[in-house]
């Protein structure tokens, strides 16, 4: 008979609920599977694996020890300000200082004490992030004032079950300024319930009237070795067996980061198969990076100028997917690496570097050069930045490869210079007659002379020889706007001391003439008198000057040995020409007349001529 009692055995959905008690006699009920939907989730190595003491935390005992012993003689500060790249552990450490100051320990009875018990009520609801006195706020999303008005106000009642109340601002730099300003009398006296925690990665982004009242820690970057020390420790609680190598590049990926670097090595473990070993090959291909042997391989092939061989191993490294800029990043790096091994010696036998560096960088670092160096430093420095410009990121990094891998057969500066010298000097002097106006300061002109310079003379009335001493003095006076319309506003006329004679352009003040002789009478104790004309006189200061430098830069850009240098180095250009006969607005003081001229001195000093820093008797002439 159908319908009354169903002909199937019920439907799940048709069951009553399981009793929540025992059995009707008694006996315990079967336990009910969970359903793998409702199974722990995964949790990142970054967060599996958050210190929660201070005992977990790598890289920072500077912080720990002070916080230790602030504890333990209860010197514990009411602010703190945390700062440090991303991922060293500054979130962390507000979180361990905010149970520190509120742990009561298994018992319930204990005091605040710098290795919290994670036990007891305070320690379990921090932990879960659940404790109504501990309020963790993202000043990045909450940074006007109206936040800042809640925090204040808070702060005024006490604490509903912790000891203290905590208040944890991340990111405390992106606050608004009137935030920041409704914030200082709370952080400078606050009650004695309130601790503030501060943490960011832009302290000079923070107002130092803050700063100055809060106890700041700069938490450090982790070294290479202590981060892959770190991820090897982990590795083996992950059961995971992954290759000294992998873990060294992870650990210098990070940046001195450790949760950038737990995020990099769950990466890496997530891309291996189960149960296989994870090697170098398989986290250079996962971070886009060269291999640390190519990269030895391309940098020795650039320093030996050998184009061809550069490019094969661009294309191999391009195929397996490097990026170019981070190839230039890499070879960047070796470069930084190979100086310090040059400049320190001692490095060689650094447990913190890699065997390759050992190796292969100490014998690179004997060959070469620190010019060298140096010059390849600047090239890939500039290339990174037109990789990054570029709209091939390939070809312009080849590009910057085949320009320094050119450069690199060029003898050093000093060497070409030294050449293009001698043999300047075995050919004679140039057909023309052509000269190089002087180079250097008097120190190059005492070594090639063997002469010594006459001690100035103290007088406490300047005697004025020319308008541009007039315009120099002006400047010493501390006018200058006067100063300013003496060079760019002014015609000479005639100067016949104390008479000056001016044609001022329109541009010049009414008052002009009435204040140059007052400061002039002043400084001299002479009165001058300054005569205005309508004769044209002479360019200004500044329109002599400019022509002084042009005809220095033309006559510089025909000597010949500028020449050779110039086309030897393609690309190069005269920035300047310094004469160390010009004033301050590049003019050449005329000679006195019935005086001695003065010596020209050498147009260029000798290759091997040092500093006259010593006294007369040690020059070399």
């Amino acid at each position: 008979m159908s319908g009354l009692f169903p002909d199937g055995p019920p439907a799940s959905d048709d069951l009553p609920p399981p009793p929540a008690g025992p059995g009707l006699f008694g006996e315990a009920l079967p336990e009910a599977p969970v359903p793998a939907a409702e199974a722990a989730p995964y949790r990142v190595l970054a967060r599996k694996y958050r210190p929660t003491s201070f005992n977990d935390m790598i890289g920072q005992e500077a912080m720990v020890r002070t916080l230790r012993n602030a504890f333990a003689t209860g010197r514990v500060a009411h602010a703190f300000m945390l700062t440090g790249v991303r991922g060293v552990g500054k979130t962390t450490t507000a979180r361990i200082i905010a149970r520190a100051l509120n742990c009561t320990g298994p018992d319930g009875t204990g005091g605040p004490t710098v290795d919290p018990c994670g036990v007891c009520p305070n320690c379990t609801a921090i932990l879960a992030d659940r404790h109504p006195d501990v309020t963790e706020l993202d000043a990045a999303s909450n940074n006007g004032i109206d936040e800042v008005r809640a925090i204040i106000e808070a702060v005024r009642f006490r604490p509903m079950q912790a000891r203290v109340r905590v208040f944890i601002l991340d990111e405390v730099h992106m606050l608004s300024k009137p935030a920041f300003n409704a914030l200082l009398k709370t952080l400078e006296e606050p009650p004695p319930h309130v601790k503030f925690i501060f943490a960011t990665t832009e302290v000079r982004k923070v107002p130092v009237t803050v700063l100055s009242r809060c106890q700041r820690f700069d938490l450090r970057r982790v070294s290479v070795a202590e981060l892959a020390a770190h991820f090897a420790a982990i590795a083996v609680k992950e059961r995971v067996t992954i290759a000294p190598e992998a873990l060294t590049l992870i650990a210098r990926a990070a940046d001195g980061s450790v949760r950038d670097g737990l995020s990099l090595l769950d990466q890496a473990i997530a891309q291996a198969e189960p149960g296989t070993p994870i090697g170098a090959e398989a986290v250079v291909e996962m971070l886009g990076l060269a291999d640390r042997a190519m990269v030895f391989d391309l940098f020795e092939a650039l320093m030996a100028g050998r184009p061809a061989e550069v490019l094969a191993i661009t294309d191999r490294a391009h195929v397996n997917g490097a990026d170019f800029g981070v190839l230039l990043a890499d070879l960047l790096d070796l470069v930084h690496s190979l100086a310090r091994l040059k400049s320190v010696p001692a490095l060689r036998d650094s447990a913190e570097l890699p065997e390759a560096e050992r190796s292969r960088g100490g014998a690179l670092a004997e060959r070469l050069t620190m010019v060298s160096l140096g010059r390849a430093w600047q090239m890939l420095l500039k290339g990174i930045g037109e990789v990054e410009a570029a709209p091939d990121r390939r070809a312009a990094g080849e590009m910057v490869l085949i320009r320094l891998c050119h450069v690199a057969e060029l003898p050093p500066p000093a060497e070409l210079v030294r050449r293009l010298t001698d043999s300047s000097a075995a050919a004679g002097p140039p057909p023309g007659g052509a000269r190089l106006p002087p180079v250097g300061g008097g120190g190059a002109r005492a070594v090639a002379n063997g002469g010594t310079m006459p001690e100035p003379v103290a007088d406490t009335a300047p005697r004025l020889a020319s308008f541009p001493e007039v315009a120099a003095l002006v400047a010493e006076q501390r006018d200058p706007i006067l100063h300013a319309h003496l060079v760019h506003s002014v015609h000479l006329v005639r100067f016949a001391p104390p008479v000056i004679e001016l044609r001022p352009e329109p541009t010049a003040p009414r008052d002009f003439a009435a204040r140059l002789a007052a400061v002039l009478g002043q400084a001299t104790g002479t009165r001058w008198t300054i005569a205005l004309s309508a004769v044209a006189g002479e360019p200004t200061l500044a329109e002599q000057g400019t022509a002084a430098d042009t005809a220095r830069r033309t006559a510089a850009a025909t000597h010949p040995l500028v020449r050779a240098i110039l086309d030897a180095f393609p690309g190069a250009r005269i920035e300047a020409v310094h004469d160390s006969r010009a004033d301050a607005y590049g003019l050449i003081a005329a000679p006195v007349l019935g005086g001695e001229p003065e010596s020209d001195g050498p147009e260029f000093a000798p290759v091997d001529a040092g500093f006259a820093d010593g006294p007369p008797e040690d020059w070399e002439t």
